[in-house]
């Protein structure tokens, strides 16, 4: 496994199907600021003090700081997916939904987060595939990921003009 951020192309959908079990790319390093987490605690309603406040998370956490919310790495699988592999005749991807999710580890406010993908599954359909992706969320500075999740994309194959 390289530490280097890296992106996998394909030419076809179907080219995926031969990459089951191999990693597909490598983000680059994103820092979770306490700004990021206070727009994330406001948008979702989640204003639980372990994540917005910094002088009782100083005093009472047992991290001694604020963490990320769980949700908030996690929202960053859409965006790490586009990082690490394109496929050239595909005219849209959406996302599926998630199978097993887990957050090992806490991220601490003003940590980095990136992002390395590993193909699953491969499923074809009619005009595109069902994929599943592992999604290994590393922290710098840690061994034990901070999330690790099953995600499932649907993709659909260009159609001719």
């Amino acid at each position: 496994m390289t530490d280097k951020p890296y992106a996998t192309s394909f030419n076809h959908l179907t080219d995926l199907k031969d990459s089951i079990g191999k990693e597909l790319g490598l983000t680059k390093w994103n820092v979770i600021t306490q700004e990021k987490i206070n727009t994330f605690a406001e948008l979702t309603g989640d204003n639980q003090w372990i994540h917005i406040d910094e002088k009782k998370s100083n005093k009472f956490s047992p991290y001694g700081q604020t963490v990320a919310h769980g949700f908030l790495v996690l929202s960053f699988a859409s965006k790490f997916t586009f990082e690490t592999y394109r496929i050239n005749d595909v005219s849209m991807c959406i996302n599926y939904g998630l199978d097993k999710v887990r957050f090992p580890h806490p991220m601490l406010s003003g940590s980095k987060v990136r992002g390395r993908l590993f193909l699953m599954e491969f499923i074809d359909f009619e005009g595109g595939a069902r994929y599943k992706l592992k999604v290994i969320f590393e922290c710098e500075g840690t061994e034990k990921p901070v999330c690790i999740a099953e995600f499932i994309a649907q993709a659909y194959i260009k159609k001719d003009d």
